[in-house]
Parts: C-alpha cells; structure tokens; sequence
C-alpha cells in the first residue's frame, strides 16, 4: 500500500469513529449498525457481553433509553493500517450520561464511563472501510444518573 492510499484509509476510519460517537450522542443510536460490517461485533468482555451481526446491532442500540442524554469525548486516536483491507485503532474515551433528560441543560456531574476502545476495521468490496469489532475496555465505569 502507498503512503497515500495508507493516509486515505487512517483518516476514512479516523472519521468513521467520529461519525460512530455523533450518532450516539445525538438520538441516532440505531445507525450505529450502519457503520459495521454485517458481522460486525461489540464486545464488552469484562461484563462478557457480546452483540454480534448489524441487525443485533441495531435493535441494541435501538433499544436505548429515549430520555438518555450523553456525549462522548475521544481523544488519543491511533490508527494503524496492517494491510490492503484492515486498520486496527486504539482510542481512548469519556462519556457523561444521564437518563430522565426532558430538555435543557443536564446539570455537570463526573463522568459515568473511562475507558478505550479496540477497533478492527475491514474494507468493503465497494471500497468502503466498515468496523469489524469493537471492544470496549472500561477501567472506570458506573451508572447513569437519573434526572
């Protein structure tokens, strides 16, 4: 791979985490499964908790709480292309979260989730680069608050 195919791959999978997050701050938590491949996994492996497949995708995240709240920072971004067709990305992250949103300004409260994500991305035969797997380490982690 040419040092600028690798440079388009690094930055369409750098953005695709990006376009991931905006979905699931701002209610279109269900699109998320879009940016998967079919068999695209989200794992959680301490709480060993696996979705499997775009449509578990889907009704996972389709299945949050509509009065919840949260946005998400990431930082920390290292994309690694390890071949023609998959890039590998550690990311680092920090979600505030509240559930019972009504409108408005949510109070600021400490963050309910630290962590980072492990990300294998595999490109389409369309060209498009897809999360194959995401998982998710969470060394501070606890509930969302209830307004």
């Amino acid at each position: 791979m040419d040092p600028f195919e690798q440079l388009l791959a690094e930055r369409a999978c750098r953005r695709l985490l990006l376009d991931l997050l905006r979905r699931l701050d701002f209610q279109e938590p269900a699109s998320v499964a879009e940016l998967f491949t079919e068999d695209g996994t989200w794992a959680w492996p301490a709480g060993e908790r696996l979705v499997t497949g775009r449509e578990a995708l889907r009704a996972y995240f389709g299945s949050r709480p509509a009065d919840r709240r949260s946005r998400r920072l990431m930082s920390n971004v290292l994309v690694e292309v390890t071949s023609a067709d998959t890039v590998s990305a550690t990311s680092y992250f920090t979600t505030y979260r509240v559930d019972g949103h009504d409108g408005g300004t949510v109070p600021a409260g400490p963050p309910v989730q630290i962590g980072h994500y492990e990300d294998v991305f595999r490109r389409s035969s369309e060209g498009d680069w897809l999360l194959a797997a995401r998982t998710v380490f969470l060394p501070f982690a606890g509930p969302a608050p209830h307004l």
